[in-house]
């Protein structure tokens, strides 16, 4: 259904003419949007940081999760820590060390693997596919597949759950935009895919409706000697992202999108020039988001609108406060002490309220509420 939104912006008051630039003197401003980036907003202009709480109790608070503290290695990522999900997502983390000794097959959605840390190779009904730090895999439904670690991998698990991943509308700025269709790799029928089959006995870990069945067969199923179609795994690494940026402006998060399932969408923040206009805001813009919470997985790098925030990361923001740059962040971002970033972070925005799982709670830094007063 298509949407008719009361849109006559006013102005009252000292305000900007332009959003996200030459601000009032001694004001900060406030995005209050629908939508999420999407839909229309009102800018607010505040005597004081909208993030300058003194105490702030209740389910509503902002939340980080140092998942490097997950020492246990897991065998299949079913067995993966679940950190936050709701009825159309669930987010994990998988520390793999060795060779997946089965396949699985997740029957209940779409499967996106972001590899934070290690390397390895992956085997799956499409053939083979070598994977390395900073790769997104795209499972379809249904796929079957295993992976084989080099050493330590850590992976970043967000399940579209009765959903598929699409590619986002770049609209006037063609389909060559962010990156290139031509360089997402797809899984080859090689010598190591064929090397691989065998007629031992193999077994497949089926997941539907978050129950799992076991499939066993006299062969490795995974025997495949050619396909077609377009339904297929694919990798993008991050290092192939083309950020959209721009000098004067700061863009909103909904830029970054690199995949969208339904009522959630998959952002990458890849390093960028930081907007060089004299008047033009520097950091993330304080913002009320209210129709999304948001969840931002820290992979490299230093991410300049926060403190104290290492690769390994998560935070959580349920939508209902506002939020925005720490205090350190947004000074050094008011003399433009910074000329680029070097962060690269993934981030989940979903339109449904997310719950904290069992596996989130013994990693929560707890004093991550407290970040924004500069008193950790």
């Amino acid at each position: 259904m298509s949407k008719n939104w009361i849109n006559f912006p006013r102005i009252e008051g000292r305000a900007s003419r332009q959003a996200h630039a030459d601000l009032p003197d001694g004001t900060y401003e406030r995005e209050i949007g629908r939508d999420g980036f999407f839909g229309p907003a009102s800018h607010m202009y505040h005597k004081h940081m909208p993030t300058g709480w003194s105490s702030f109790e209740g389910p509503m608070r902002p939340r980080a999760y140092d998942t490097n503290k997950f020492s246990a290695f897991e065998a299949s990522p079913w067995e993966a820590k679940a950190i936050l999900g709701n009825a159309r997502t669930r987010i994990r983390v998988w520390h793999i060390l060795k060779p997946m000794q089965e396949l699985v097959r997740n029957s209940d959605g779409d499967e996106l693997l972001f590899v934070h840390a290690g390397a390895g190779e992956l085997f799956c009904d499409f053939g083979h596919l070598s994977f390395r730090n900073g790769d997104y895999i795209l499972l379809p439904r249904g796929t079957m597949w295993r992976i084989e670690p080099i050493g330590e991998c850590s992976i970043l698990m967000i399940e579209a759950v009765d959903s598929a991943y699409r590619l986002p509308d770049r609209g006037l700025l063609g389909e060559h935009a962010q990156f290139d269709p031509a360089v997402l790799e797809t899984p080859k029928i090689d010598d190591a895919f064929l090397s691989q089959q065998s007629e031992t006995e193999w077994k497949v870990s089926v997941k539907r409706r978050n129950e799992i069945s076991t499939i066993g067969y006299p062969f490795n199923p995974l025997d495949a000697q050619g396909w077609k179609g377009s339904v297929v795994p694919v990798k993008l690494n991050w290092r192939d992202i083309r950020p959209i940026v721009s000098h004067r402006y700061h863009l909103p998060p909904s830029v970054h999108t690199t995949f969208l399932a339904d009522r959630f969408v998959v952002c990458t923040f890849v390093p960028r020039p930081i907007e060089s206009d004299p008047g033009a805001l520097k950091v993330p813009f304080f913002h009320s988001n209210d129709d999304f919470d948001e969840v931002i997985f820290y992979h490299a790098g230093n991410f300049f609108s926060r403190d104290n925030i290492k690769p390994g990361v998560m935070t959580f923001h349920p939508a209902g406060f506002t939020h925005g740059p720490h205090p350190k962040a947004f000074a050094a971002g008011a003399k433009s002490e910074r000329k680029d970033t070097d962060e690269v972070a993934v981030m989940i925005d979903t339109r449904d309220g997310l719950d904290v799982l069992a596996d989130a709670e013994p990693v929560e830094d707890r004093s991550y509420v407290d970040s924004w007063r500069g008193e950790r």
